[in-house]
């Protein structure tokens, strides 16, 4: 039961999560956009167009190096980071000793009653301002593919969340002292002589956090895929030791020109941090209700105990999502749409994935059916083997009934060949292959083990793999007759099968609605998404393919 509400929870946050995919995007331009503004506080004749051609191009960069992996540069992360959060500190201090130490009286909660009790509505409507100040800790998720819980807790509790409180006060104390300057207080508060030290580092930065984004980007599609959740698309282990470093060149790319799209078209103005805004408080709200879901059913969490949690922060960002409602028509709709894209995609590719699922569970062949169409006199079985390649674990899938229909023919050896990609780097030879006999003559079902480090494609070397899959089967064969037909039918040479699903709605048993689903939405993920076999490489020669149309 634990391992189906697991499952079940796993696609619905995913589900929940996928409107927060408009957070990587806004989140980099965001960040590129607010380090590199501080170009225009020292000369006045760099124009705002300046700063987004520069943005654009340290896009370019950061996007296009993604192939390589972080493990070449993670290194250099930690101390990027200590350098950033300890000079923001130093200069908080300085400027909160230089121009108002009395600054930190405002960590006092009562001042925030006094705030709302002098600026009335339009404090409530600053309050979407104030937000901006914590967006980033959304993000924190990112780090769990690399580091521990408690690693990310010290970190947070006793580095990151000190260096902020500082850090706002610092420039709070300095706007006490010139409240002209409030449009780039964070440059304008940093002292002449390590201007353009902190210029680099922020910008460096810049670089690391929204890394993070990106490899949580491509870690949350990575999931997805391991839940039937999104269409096929390459994903590119780039680490030895940890198999959450994941790149796909397909997301990188969608990444890159969408977060291009919105830098130029918004020209870095106000509309980009609204959309920020937005969609952070709406992320925070869905991981309350998901945590609020886990503790329920996962944890088995005192009940009062839930209600206390779950009130608590949903009042907290409640408060926070009503003060940002008047930014959606200001940019905040940027990443509804970016969400409705991907929801869209996403269900399409679900609800596409369960009829057909549905349609091999209900017609799935029995091994009766199979050896009484094996047992047929007019069915030919020349000799030779036939590796079929089918996705299905469990039973025979109803393809093979139509090959045998169609062509009239099976070789006198054919194998069900299902390839499986496990969470190991790689798999020892000896455990590779798992075969075992149907019970049907000639008919043999093979697992095919690979670890995520490796590459599972047999061209070039189809003699060894097809060496490697005779030899297994002839160590299950129960007779020398039974070795002796699988020597004589490698002898006479193999053809690979791969079969091709196509669904279509009927209009008699389905609506408009999922009719246009299926024919229209689905079938385009498919036909442009990554086929499940299609890194295997079998040789075009020898190698044909079976069609067959689904009648949902």
């Amino acid at each position: 039961m634990p391992c189906a509400y697991g499952s079940s929870l796993g696609v619905l946050s995913t589900i929940l999560l996928y409107p927060c995919l408009g957070i990587p995007w806004i989140y980099y331009s965001t960040h590129f956009l607010s380090a590199l503004v501080g170009i225009q506080s020292v000369s006045p004749k760099v124009t705002q167009r300046d700063v987004v051609i520069l943005t654009v191009v340290l896009f370019l960069a950061l996007f296009l190096f993604q192939r390589f992996g972080t493990s070449k540069v993670s290194f250099t992360f930690s101390p990027i980071m200590v350098m950033w959060f300890g000079t923001n500190i130093a200069i908080g201090v300085y400027n909160i000793v230089k121009y108002e130490p009395a600054i930190l009286k405002g960590l006092s909660p009562h001042y925030i009653i006094k705030f709302f009790m002098r600026n009335g509505k339009e404090g409530w409507n600053l309050l979407g301002a104030v937000f901006m100040c914590i967006t980033g800790a959304e993000a924190m998720f990112a780090d769990l593919g690399h580091f521990n819980k408690e690693a990310i807790q010290l970190a947070f509790v006793y580095f990151v969340y000190p260096s902020m409180v500082i850090t706002y006060a610092g420039e709070a104390a300095y706007l006490t002292k010139y409240p002209d300057q409030i449009g780039n207080a964070f440059y304008n508060s940093i002292p002449k002589p390590v201007y353009w030290p902190m210029f680099v580092i922020s910008t460096l930065a810049s670089v690391v956090s929204s890394q993070s984004m990106i490899s949580a980007s491509f870690s949350i599609v990575k999931q997805s895929l391991a839940l039937g959740c999104f269409p096929r698309v390459n994903m590119i282990h780039t680490s030895t030791e940890h198999e959450g470093q994941v790149y796909s060149p397909e997301i990188n790319y969608i990444l890159m020109v969408i977060c291009i799209a919105l830098v130029v078209g918004f020209k870095g103005g106000v509309q980009l941090a609204n959309a920020y805004g937005v969609v952070v408080v709406w992320v925070m709200i869905i991981t309350t209700c998901l945590i609020t879901l886990v503790m329920l059913v996962i944890w088995d969490t005192n009940f009062f105990l839930i209600c206390g949690f779950f009130i608590t922060f949903l009042t907290i960002e409640g408060v926070f999502m009503t003060s940002l409602l008047n930014k959606i028509p200001q940019g905040g709709w940027v990443p509804f749409a970016i969400s409705v894209f991907f929801l869209i995609m996403m269900l399409s590719w679900m609800y596409g994935r369960s009829k057909k699922n549905l349609y091999e569970a209900k017609r799935k062949m029995s091994l009766t059916e199979l050896q009484d169409m094996l047992s047929n006199p007019s069915l030919l079985r020349p000799p030779g083997i036939c590796f079929f390649y089918t996705d299905l674990f469990n039973g025979i899938p109803p393809i093979i009934r139509h090959y045998i229909q169609h062509t009239k023919s099976v070789r006198t050896i054919m194998v069900l060949v299902t390839v499986r990609t496990l969470p190991i780097q790689r798999v020892r030879p000896e455990e590779r292959l798992v075969v075992g006999k149907l019970g049907v003559d000639g008919v043999y079902r093979c697992l095919v083990h690979f670890g995520y480090r490796e590459i599972p494609n047999v061209e070039g070397r189809e003699d060894d793999y097809i060496a490697s899959l005779t030899a297994k089967l002839r160590e299950d064969a129960e007779t020398t007759e039974e070795v002796g037909k699988l020597d004589s039918a490698m002898a006479e040479g193999v053809v690979f099968v791969i079969g091709r699903i196509i669904l279509r709605a009927n209009k008699n048993n389905n609506g408009w609605f999922a009719r246009f689903t299926i024919n229209r939405l689905y079938r385009f993920f498919q036909k442009n998404s990554k086929s499940a076999i299609s890194d295997l490489g079998v040789p075009p020669g020898k190698t044909l393919q079976v069609g067959m149309l689904y009648e949902i």
